[in-house]
């Protein structure tokens, strides 16, 4: 496995002063920063858009992590993509060309990822995983921030680490949603080295140590 990676989701910090949380959190030697786009039809929530990330990316030199939670990811991978996104995942839920979605995020000079939700069976990423970087899986339903860890996508985890490892493929397992200190660890043991942490992370009393945690598992 690779090295874990913490991935801090702004959709946990406060909103009235992203810019501040963002440094804090380069402050402390974070290398990720985790950006959920919703648009309140594929999940039941609203968040952020291009100009937020495109301010951000002004600010940062964090390497930017970009979930789209959208039904129609096609259509704006390219403004995220302008905007300063790094990373681009994409849900392969929705009807669309997945395939030919993750082509033009390469072309786009950004890293390709996918995502699937809980309920979502790994078959559905297979056809994809030779073109991406990453493969989020979700451990929550996604739309909103401080919900409780699914423990049954761990199976679905070490599915994933099995191929990668069978197929000699290198793309990163990330997880996201409901991510502590002991949650990690389950994930880290079933083969993930990627770790999107919200609420856990911006209320930690000390949020360095919350780091050096996540980062120092074997």
């Amino acid at each position: 496995m690779e090295s874990p990676i913490l991935a801090p989701s702004i959709l946990a910090a406060d909103h009235t002063r992203l810019a501040d949380d963002v440094h804090a959190v380069e402050s402390l030697g974070v290398q990720w920063l985790h950006i959920d786009i919703m648009d309140g039809h594929f999940v039941p929530n609203l968040s952020f858009g291009p100009k937020t990330v495109a301010d951000l990316r002004s600010k940062s030199k964090l390497f930017f992590d970009v979930h789209l939670m959208i039904n129609n990811p096609s259509e704006y991978i390219e403004p995220f993509a302008h905007a300063g996104a790094d990373l681009i995942s994409i849900h392969v839920e929705p009807e669309y060309d997945v395939a030919e979605t993750l082509i033009r995020i390469r072309e786009l000079g950004a890293k390709p990822g996918i995502v699937i939700n809980p309920n979502t069976k790994v078959d559905a990423a297979i056809p994809f995983l030779s073109q991406v970087y990453l493969i989020l899986a979700m451990t929550v339903e996604p739309g909103f921030g401080g919900q409780s860890f699914t423990e049954s996508v761990l199976e679905k985890v070490r599915e994933l680490d099995e191929i990668r490892q069978s197929q000699s493929l290198n793309f990163r397992i990330e997880v996201d949603g409901g991510i502590n200190t002991e949650t990690a660890e389950l994930c880290r043991n079933s083969g993930v080295d990627t770790f999107v942490a919200g609420t856990a992370f911006f209320k930690a009393p000390d949020r360095g140590a919350f780091m050096d945690r996540i980062q120092s598992m074997d």
